[in-house]
């Protein structure tokens, strides 16, 4: 079995996989100062649980490097298998036309490798975690670039300390765009907000792109952004995970 994981900075993305078959996923929290033992016996207790003690691989995709390394002795401590790291080096199949190709993240690569593999392109594709991402692939599948901004919890984490009397909120859809109460309107700002910035990207990408794109949309909060946006947008939760795979198959 495989075990695939994605660092990312609020949370880490934990999968196990029997050959194609995704058995079970799990997250954990991203913490830099944790020892590799406590990585150690957290990875086992999640493999434990989900009784898949017997990995025979391991791929990790990392935005924290300062993890890395702790990982990676986890991982071989626990199962006996030095992980695939993505990085300089492995082979991707990605053709990135950015202008310095190093500097591209990890789970950007990870997510551009999977939507490639299983969807029409040209693709765009929307991260939403601790920042939103988004990524464009041409007609040909070569990486072209994308945008970069604050997350829905980090823009709403800053306005709640940043004001004296605006309240921390869970994030849902309010019923109508209008807010008439402070936390709905809030919620209408984060998420219909969200949501109308992504078609806003959309139009523009399509018009950079001279075509229309399969949308994907992936990450913490992709489900309740994308039932709000008026383009057709798929939501693929595990869509990282399914990239590593993919990643590890061409390098193992």
């Amino acid at each position: 079995m495989l075990l695939a994981i994605d660092v990312g900075n609020t949370n880490i993305v934990l999968g196990v996989l029997d050959g194609e078959t995704l058995i079970s996923t799990g997250r954990l929290s991203t913490n830099i100062n944790e020892t590799d033992e406590e990585y150690a016996m957290k990875l086992h207790s999640f493999l434990t649980l989900h009784n898949a003690l017997e990995i025979d691989g391991a791929i990790v995709s990392s935005v924290v490097p300062a993890l890395i390394g702790t990982l990676k002795r986890a991982v071989r401590f626990v199962t006996g298998v030095t992980p695939i790291v993505v990085g300089p080096g492995v082979k991707t199949g990605l053709s990135i036309k950015i202008d310095d190709p190093a500097q591209l993240g990890a789970d950007l690569v990870v997510g551009a490798v999977a939507a490639k593999e299983k969807y029409p392109c040209p693709i765009i594709i929307f991260d939403l975690g601790t920042a939103t991402t988004g990524s464009v692939l041409d007609k040909d599948g070569n990486f072209l670039g994308g945008i970069i901004t604050t997350g829905v919890k980090t823009s709403l984490n800053a306005l709640s300390t940043g004001t004296a009397l605006l309240p921390q909120i869970d994030i849902a859809a309010p019923k109508k765009t209008i807010g008439t109460n402070s936390i709905d309107s809030m919620r209408s700002g984060a998420v219909i907000g969200t949501a109308a910035m992504l078609d806003g990207f959309v139009d523009r990408f399509e018009e950079e792109l001279g075509q229309k794109a399969t949308v994907i949309v992936t990450g913490g909060l992709g489900r309740a952004i994308s039932q709000n946006c008026k383009h057709e947008m798929t939501y693929d939760k595990n869509l990282l995970i399914d990239g590593l795979k993919i990643i590890y198959d061409k390098n193992k």
